[in-house]
């Protein structure tokens, strides 16, 4: 891959969450487009996900709504730099925090009460939903070549639709940030022009993965995808 011509930024932390429906008979992915002013990956289809903020590491969710263990010892055992459990957990509740803003997805478990939440996060105080990161697998990383307009080091996770959606807004994100959201079936994800080249490697790593664990319950090496000496390298976790 040949390296952009843009200053070389220091890779931000984000999480995106690749959503599954299995209702069809198919297995489907939910995408949508970005708006045309984004200055990364404008008009493209790609799924709920973004940078981590400071909120996402003030949000306090009990031992059974943590990451899976395995999951968590990938995380937090094969980076170069110092990646607590902390700074995992609040990357994987940023996927959680902007599928609901940018698709109106709330991944979690319905409660009576719940906590109160930072600013951020009120929404899911509002409905009552306490996010539930048990739901989801860590099935990717990509970290963006130097020279992009934006880089980020992104944590892909995935869940079912049916297992982790505690709450939908049938009108979309309340951000408006996706618009056209679509359940896409894998099988066209992995062929469509609409997404960028990184998504469709990651829904034909999510593909691979299903074929050999249909329900998402084993463990699993994790491939990471990054740049070393203007290459484009592929390791596994």
């Amino acid at each position: 891959m040949r390296r952009g011509k843009g200053p070389s930024l220091r890779p931000r932390d984000a999480g995106t969450l690749l959503i599954l429906d299995r209702s069809k008979g198919e297995v489907r992915v939910l995408v949508g487009k970005r708006h045309g002013k984004h200055a990364f990956m404008a008009n493209r289809y790609v799924f709920p996900g973004g940078r981590t903020d400071p909120c996402d590491s003030r949000v306090t969710i009990g031992k059974a709504q943590q990451l899976r263990s395995d999951d968590l010892e990938k995380l937090t055992s094969s980076t170069a730099k110092r990646f607590s459990a902390r700074r995992a957990m609040a990357t994987a509740l940023s996927a959680v925090r902007e599928s609901y803003e940018e698709a109106g997805l709330m991944i979690g478990a319905p409660e009576q009460t719940v906590a109160r939440f930072p600013s951020g996060w009120e929404a899911f105080g509002e409905h009552n939903v306490m996010p539930d990161l048990s739901r989801l697998r860590f099935v990717a990383r990509a970290i963006t070549p130097p020279g992009r307009v934006r880089r980020f080091d992104t944590r892909f996770f995935t869940c079912w639709r049916d297992e982790a959606v505690a709450h939908e807004l049938p009108e979309g994100g309340p951000t408006q940030e996706l618009s056209d959201l679509v359940w896409m079936p894998l099988g066209e994800a992995l062929a469509s022009d609409k997404l960028p080249g990184i998504t469709r490697i990651i829904v034909a790593h999510l593909a691979e993965r299903l074929e050999a664990d249909p329900d998402l319950r084993g463990s699993m090496p994790v491939p990471v995808h990054f740049e070393r000496h203007g290459e484009m390298v592929l390791e596994r976790i």
